[in-house]
């Protein structure tokens, strides 16, 4: 079992490391529980998520530091607490630009959705963009003061938080903002399919072969 320390530990060891910017992850995405991961990953029986937008996206997730994917471009996934680990919360923050990272994105929920927030003022000037994960989570989340920026999407789009960082990370890699181009191409593709297919079949048809059961 991995203890706190361990954990702290090795983000340390890795911030101290001379790797080359193509093995180390581009896009940190964090969690402040495990509850959180059906909004940050996305479900099979809701909407998508960050992990679902930069697979789609052509990214790996990087799960071994010392034996990264082939891909070029990769992310991370951490569960950090913001109120029950605060010093893995500053560990992660504190280390993540000298690790690579390029970008965080960061979910929290509750009342008290802290984790953005921090990570922000912690792992400043690197940019963070703030998930909340529940609706209650919202006012916390953009609730920076003056001077200390983040941005953030709304409650559970974890998806577009995705697409935010490969937006970020498009303006020095023209790989990305191709595959960005052409999901945007896809995306109006698909409107235009599903406008001629209401139009012409009429919208009782249309309807029917959409909502089968209903």
């Amino acid at each position: 079992m991995t203890t706190l320390p361990d954990l702290m530990a090795r983000l340390e060891r890795q911030a101290n490391s001379d790797r080359p910017a193509e093995r180390t992850p581009e896009i940190g995405v964090i969690m402040g529980s495990d509850s959180d991961l059906d909004v940050m990953m996305g479900s099979e029986t809701g909407r998508p998520g960050a992990h679902d937008a930069l697979t789609a996206l052509g990214f790996a997730e990087q799960t071994s530091y010392q034996n990264p994917p082939d891909a070029r471009f990769t992310f991370e996934t951490y569960v950090i607490s913001a109120h029950r680990t605060p010093a893995l919360m500053y560990t992660y923050a504190n280390t993540a630009g000298d690790r690579g990272i390029d970008v965080i994105v960061a979910g929290a929920g509750g009342k008290s959705a802290d984790l953005p927030n921090m990570t922000a003022s912690i792992a400043y000037p690197l940019p963070v963009i703030g998930v909340p994960v529940q609706e209650k989570s919202v006012s916390s989340v953009i609730g920076m003061p003056r001077g200390a920026p983040m941005v953030a999407v709304d409650a559970g789009k974890s998806f577009n938080a995705a697409l935010s960082a490969t937006q970020i990370l498009a303006r020095e890699h023209q790989t990305l903002y191709d595959r960005l181009v052409a999901y945007h191409e896809d995306l109006q593709a698909g409107v235009a399919d599903v406008s001629d297919k209401l139009h012409t079949e009429g919208t009782p048809e249309f309807k029917g072969e959409r909502d089968p059961d209903g």
